[in-house]
């Protein structure tokens, strides 16, 4: 049986792809669902796409999960679902939350709006869902959920081409600024030691940190992210483990060895694939190894190829078009 999506692709907006949009892709070509996209904070751009009415008036009220329902608008769809900071309110739809940063849940930021947000759409009976078991724990202890009320599904992440011949050290910086800074000097060593170019991915503050303390890399934006992947030799990701690992796993899918710390999430999720570092003095021996060492770096590229595909557009749309029917079911 076949039921009616909608879907919000003004959702999660990486700067890899947007994986709302690689959803709705790969739910376009099941025959078990029926797809009714729609932008909760943009105009319609393809044909086929429906901007709410209202998203400029009721925006600051769907923000906080308030203002009138969106029920109508859609046309009698079985499940509605979204990704970004615009949760608007369902009267009579369930309504399902994806949730791949943990930032507003950290001790220093449980008074942001998010945080109070999720609270009233779950209040209301929507059900969220964790990029990860790591992410789910740390949602249910402070949303205080209920086990029924959330599901773990891996976000989608796009394949990009295969990376050949890539020369470059590319460092991916979210969150990690002052400790990026610290390992600066070693990295540019490195690269120089290599003839190498040291390409940073961060921020536009990352940007004008690296101007202040004149460090010798090329800074790239997080929207040309794939730019940095295309032209990497390895991978370094640097985050702070509060938000899914888009970029690693990008980076694996390109066949890039990649070097990452070994949060909970990154064990979860990318063990067996990246090389997981548990303190700083092992990020040089890593990476000289992974630069280096030719089978080493074979076996890293297949590894992480294989892993990347758990994340591929098809194989998560099927494990939420199988939510999607458990969701719509036990509604009826």
């Amino acid at each position: 049986m076949s039921i009616r999506i909608a879907l919000d692709l003004d959702g999660s907006l990486e700067s890899l792809t947007n994986s709302m949009g690689e959803l709705a892709h790969a739910l376009d070509e099941r025959d078990d669902c029926s797809l009714v996209a729609f932008r909760s904070r943009t105009r319609s751009s393809l044909p086929g796409e429906r901007s709410l009415r209202g998203r400029r008036l009721f925006g600051p009220l769907w923000r906080r999960s308030l203002g009138p329902s969106i029920d109508r608008q859609l046309g009698g769809v079985d499940v509605v679902h979204v990704a970004g900071t615009v949760t608007p309110p369902t009267k009579s739809v369930p309504l399902i939350i994806s949730v791949d940063d943990l930032r507003p849940f950290r001790d220093d930021a449980r008074t942001q709006q998010r945080l109070v947000q999720l609270q009233r759409a779950v209040a209301r009976g929507a059900r969220i869902v964790a990029s990860s078991r790591t992410a789910a724990h740390e949602v249910q202890d402070v949303l205080g959920l209920e086990r029924t009320q959330f599901a773990v599904v891996r976000p989608p992440v796009g394949s990009l081409p295969r990376t050949v011949g890539g020369k470059r050290l590319v460092v991916n910086v979210t969150g990690q600024v002052d400790r990026f800074m610290f390992l600066a000097p070693q990295f540019v060593d490195f690269a120089r030691r290599e003839g190498a170019d040291l390409v940073v991915v961060g921020s536009s503050a990352m940007a004008a940190k690296l101007r202040a303390q004149n460090i010798a890399a090329t800074f790239l934006h997080r929207s040309h992210a794939t730019v940095a992947i295309a032209q990497a030799r390895v991978v370094i990701n640097m985050t702070d483990g509060a938000r899914f690992p888009a970029f690693a796993i990008a980076s694996l899918g390109a066949g890039v060895p990649t070097v990452a710390r070994a949060t909970e999430i990154n064990r979860e999720l990318l063990a067996g694939a990246a090389s997981l570092i548990h303190d700083d003095e092992e990020i040089l021996p890593t990476l000289e190894a992974m630069w280096g060492d030719e089978p080493r770096r074979a076996i890293a590229t297949a590894a992480g190829i294989d892993r990347a595909h758990d994340f591929s557009p098809w194989v998560v749309a099927s494990v939420y078009a199988a939510f999607y029917h458990e969701v719509a079911g036990q509604h009826r």
